[in-house]
């Protein structure tokens, strides 16, 4: 099997599942340019642990309607994939091939950073998908090492996501069309975040905190941007 891609997806609102937008009709028609993975492994910014990464290994992972305020119609939203212990038990594993504590759950669904992009792109709910959190408090550098200690699972048929939000302060686009123009605070951060990913700048990436533009105001707390390294 050839190599799978790591992604970096931004899951917006959960009424990204319900609403047509850009974003929507992207994610519809990212999953059929990839080559199928036998497993999902994601990483999404609503499940962070204390201490170390945690790994779900539950076989049937509930949806899990994390959030408040949305339509019924939202609730309705079920993504019933399968889950694949035996794939997360190697990342945890891998995990411990690296020298890092792990923990090990088994009654952990899927959050809507999770269900909602897999529901774009594999509607069908047919391919396994597992969970592995980030850690709360730990940094860029803590989670690239997380991602590192993972790279031979692409290597093996399993499409390793990262789930966020390349922006995220909800208290300034409170109240905004989904089609606003975006601000120029938000804009000089997304130029800047993406010529260092285009210029493999890892440097520069580790320290986007002090060195992107407006960094704590895109990003006033990291668990959204934590996904992508």
């Amino acid at each position: 099997m050839s190599s799978l891609p790591t992604l970096f997806v931004s899951h917006g609102s959960p009424m990204l599942a319900l609403q047509d937008s850009p974003a929507r009709r992207f994610l519809q028609g990212l999953g059929a340019s990839l080559p199928r993975p036998r497993a999902i492994a994601v990483v999404s910014a609503h499940w962070e642990t204390v201490g170390a990464p945690a790994v779900s290994l539950a076989a049937d992972p509930e949806t899990i309607h994390d959030f408040g305020g949305f339509p019924q119609a939202l609730f309705d939203l079920a993504y019933p994939a399968p889950g694949d212990p035996q794939s997360a038990e190697q990342a945890a594993r891998l995990f411990e091939a690296a020298g890092m504590r792990v923990q090990r759950t088994g009654d952990r669904g899927l959050d809507h950073g999770a269900w909602v992009p897999l529901h774009l792109m594999y509607p069908q709910a047919d391919i396994p998908v597992f969970q592995i959190s980030l850690v709360r408090g730990a940094g860029p550098t803590a989670h690239q090492q997380f991602g590192r200690a993972l790279q031979a699972m692409r290597h093996e048929g399993v499409l390793l996501i990262g789930s966020g939000s390349l922006t995220h302060n909800l208290h300034e686009i409170r109240g905004q069309a989904i089609d606003a123009p975006a601000p120029e605070w938000v804009i000089g951060f997304e130029v800047w975040m993406r010529k260092s990913l285009v210029a493999n700048d890892h440097a520069a990436l580790l320290a986007y905190r002090t060195l992107a533009p407006e960094a704590i105001r895109n990003h006033p707390s990291e668990e959204h941007l934590l996904p992508l390294f």
